[in-house]
């Protein structure tokens, strides 16, 4: 048997709309992270981008287990001496809540040019308003 390698022209993303209110952030987000690289498409090829986009809205919404909300912290180092920046979640969910779907999903995705391409295909929103209604979204279970 030879194996079936997608042409781009049988390639047809679909835009999906998941609800992040209540939902548990770990979950969502390896959901999500499979839809974007087209792991759920039998179709799926590790080395294209063969995924689907994905609108999440509520994500200001999302639930932390345990005590996450008061021990967790996000890092990012500038490169120069004492630069390290540490911010709790807590802080990240009241200025920017939908990075924590963010980077929960960026965090799970390939660390390379291709990663990088299919986590632009992801649009998060803090509220229930998103302005991809013209794309109907598919809500996802």
């Amino acid at each position: 048997m030879k194996t079936y390698i997608p042409k781009l022209g049988d390639i047809k993303p679909v835009w999906h709309l998941v609800d992040a209110d209540g939902q548990i952030l770990g979950r969502i987000a390896t959901r999500i992270t499979n839809i974007l690289r087209g792991k759920e498409k039998p179709i799926f090829t590790p080395h294209m981008d063969t995924g689907d986009f994905v609108v999440v809205i509520n994500a200001a919404k999302v639930k932390l287990t345990g005590k996450k909300d008061d021990q967790k912290n996000y890092t990012s180092y500038t490169g120069y001496p004492g630069g390290l920046r540490v911010e709790p979640v807590r802080r990240v969910r009241e200025r920017h809540p939908e990075r924590l779907v963010e980077y929960a999903v960026a965090g799970m995705m390939p660390k390379s040019k291709l990663g990088r391409a299919m986590l632009k295909k992801l649009k998060v929103y803090a509220g229930a308003e998103h302005p991809h209604a013209a794309q109907n979204p598919m809500p996802l279970k």
